[in-house]
């Protein structure tokens, strides 16, 4: 894991958490800004999925193999999946799954560390 990446990825899902969380407060639904901070955070977490695989591929650590790919491919996943259900759900509750949606993604980073390091092993 590459500690740069993986600070940029929680501080940007921070920051994209915290503006839903604007938005829930103000009664707003999702809109193309937002959408459009999801993709870019979609971006930055495909580029530590891939570099996630290709350091653990070159590893001699002791990595649970399949549990880190499955928490990268989950961190993957969430995004999507929030922002269609925020699509699907027009109101302010819509949004704040978004909301929780970026508050997992942290998380998933934190355990993805806690395994590369052998902390969860």
């Amino acid at each position: 894991m590459i500690g740069v990446l993986s600070t940029t990825v929680i501080a940007l899902s921070l920051a994209v958490a915290l503006w839903a969380l604007v938005l829930v407060v103000r009664d707003r639904t999702v809109g193309n800004a937002l959408l459009v901070g999801l993709a870019v955070l979609e971006v930055v977490l495909l580029a530590q999925a891939v570099t996630g695989v290709v350091q653990l591929a070159g590893t001699d650590r002791t990595v649970d193999g399949f549990t880190f790919v499955g928490y990268l491919i989950g961190a993957l996943l969430v995004l999507p999946a929030a922002a269609w259900w925020s699509l699907a759900e027009r109101t302010r509750w819509g949004t704040a799954v978004v909301l929780a949606g970026c508050l997992v993604i942290p998380v998933l980073v934190a355990r993805m560390i806690q395994l590369w390091d052998g902390a969860g092993v």
